[in-house]
């Protein structure tokens, strides 16, 4: 499935730098604002350790892993919604992607531009988000105007009341806009299944706090990150130091081990990235496996064994008969699928089994 997630924040706060050290590409990255004019998209792999386990007792060829596509968006400014710096082509990118991470400056450096002459990242995030609900703003009174008539028009007393529920929560939506209340504006979103109108302030998103690279064992003490901890909460922000994940995705091996080591990393602040990408777009994993290949599927938390195979192919979803299913934590725990056979945790399930996260499975199907 196609999953973005989008690198947002002001010019010069390492964006591009974290989208090269994300997905090793050479996106331009440099002193000056609007360094990056046209989004940059590139895929990377989810880190999975339950991958190489499972090739391992398959003795599979090859692995496929889960991945996630990172879009390296160009710098935002304050007046983008009115069309400053690069305004709505900037704001247009943001509205194709699933997952905004926030790119905040945790760091003092004289010699790196700040648009606003100081650092102060919580102040650069309401700076994006005000121009994204500026540009909601347009969206939901434009909707605004329609609903009237549409509701005129309809003979269908039901589609009627739909068109009058909507109206109601765009009213409620637009004075949270006014507000400047994006907490408020997701949950009206997400309570009232209004995602068709496509707001950028509603869109799920973290935080990364760019942080400096003498401060990534003593990061808790930096007080940028913790206003940002103290704002958002410690799952929504990362700290990450970005100059040192570009200089380790540049090497490998036991090189990038050794620099790990030096700078007191157990992995690289990559990894965490990609995984809560993973996590905060509601996104589990099942496989696939067997002698040619183990492969990773990332899915939408929720789906049926049914619409999972579908990933496959549409003609497994489109025959579907049933499924063999287990879960690879207790494969792990028997050591073979003949093994696991024997304990009875190898199920035959309907297309209405919930797929969950680590399950393996072998679809039965006839097109």
């Amino acid at each position: 499935m196609g999953i973005k997630a989008g690198l947002v924040g002001l010019p010069n706060v390492g964006k591009s730098t974290l989208f090269n050290a994300l997905t090793k590409s050479s996106a331009p990255a440099e002193n000056y604002p609007f360094c990056t004019i046209d989004p940059h998209i590139a895929m990377t792999e989810v880190p999975d350790p339950r991958l190489d386990q499972l090739a391992e007792i398959y003795g599979s060829q090859k692995k496929i892993p889960g991945t996630v596509s990172f879009v390296d968006i160009a710098g935002l400014v304050k007046g983008a919604a009115a069309g400053e710096g690069l305004g709505n082509q900037f704001l247009s990118h943001i509205r194709e992607v699933d997952l905004i991470l926030h790119v905040l400056r945790c760091f003092e450096n004289d010699d790196i531009i700040h648009t606003s002459d100081k650092v102060d990242p919580l102040a650069d995030y309401e700076t994006i988000v005000a121009e994204l609900m500026l540009k909601d703003l347009e969206s939901v009174e434009k909707r605004q105007e329609k609903l009237p008539t549409l509701i005129k028009r309809t003979a269908q007393p039901q589609e009627k009341k739909a068109l009058e529920a909507e109206l109601n929560l765009l009213v409620q939506i637009k004075a949270a806009l006014d507000a400047t209340d994006a907490a408020k504006v997701r949950k009206l979103v997400i309570d009232g299944n209004m995602h068709s109108l496509q707001l950028l302030s509603a869109k799920n998103f973290l935080v990364i706090a760019n942080i400096a690279e003498d401060e990534i064992t003593t990061y808790q003490q930096n007080p940028y990150y913790q206003k940002l901890v103290d704002h958002f909460g410690q799952n929504r922000v990362i700290p990450v130091s970005v100059k040192i994940e570009w200089e380790l995705s540049q090497i490998s091996g036991d090189d990038a081990k050794e620099m790990m080591e030096m700078v007191g990393l157990n992995e690289p602040s990559l990894n965490a990235i990609i995984r809560q990408t993973y996590i905060n777009l509601g996104l589990i994993s099942f496989f696939t496996c067997g002698p040619k290949e183990a492969h990773v599927w990332p899915i939408k938390k929720g789906l049926t064994v049914r619409e999972a195979s579908g990933e496959i192919h549409s003609d497994l979803q489109r025959g579907f008969i049933c499924a063999e299913v287990f879960n690879c934590e207790d494969l792990f725990k028997s050591g073979s699928v003949v093994k696991l056979k024997e304990t009875g945790k190898v199920r035959t399930e309907g297309q209405d089994y919930i797929v969950q996260d680590g399950d393996i499975i072998v679809v039965r199907f006839n097109v």
